[in-house]
């Protein structure tokens, strides 16, 4: 299994969401063990175009971290109980991300956080140098599906119809 670099998550987040599917989201705990989880589902965020996406209002406090070069996570709230696990992709200045919605054994954004134990001390984190989460490659290229995206309705249309919910095809 190698670690992705630089050059997988600087590109458009519609080529990355996808691309993520098939992948092996890494998980160092405190007490040194590693787990392993294959990712299955994800949104992607596009810039300020997209209303659906927190950079649509700008650069703020809670959307800086959309703004940084692609390889860093963006963890959000929501409801004020569940963090958001997303992945910046494109370059510096170009706020897009890719939210990791479900891996093999877990379904739903927030239940994923909850089991992966991941919070507001993983925004910023690096996936090229991390050592408590990380993804790799073992070269599965899996077939998926697109949907649209769920729980957007606010962003109207065309955004709340447009197929950027990757889902992998088992």
């Amino acid at each position: 299994m190698t670690r992705l670099d630089a050059t997988f998550y600087r590109r458009d987040v519609l080529e990355v969401a996808p691309e993520l599917l098939g992948k092996k989201l890494v998980r160092k705990w405190p007490d040194g063990q590693i787990t392993e989880y294959l990712i299955t589902e994800t949104e992607a965020y596009r810039g300020t175009e997209d209303l659906a996406c927190h950079a649509s209002k700008g650069l703020t406090p809670r959307t800086r971290m959309m703004y940084e070069p692609g390889g860093v996570l963006y963890m959000y709230l929501v409801y004020g109980m569940h963090w958001m696990l997303n992945i910046v992709t494109a370059h510096d200045m170009e706020p897009q991300a890719a939210l990791i919605r479900a891996t093999e054994t877990v379904s739903g954004p927030g239940r994923l956080t909850r089991h992966l134990a991941l919070d507001r001390t993983f925004n910023g984190e690096d996936l090229l140098t991390s050592a408590r989460i990380w993804v790799t490659d073992n070269g599965f290229r899996p077939e998926y599906t697109s949907h649209p995206r769920i729980g957007i309705d606010y962003a109207g249309d065309p955004w709340k119809n447009k197929p950027w919910r990757y889902i992998l095809s088992l």
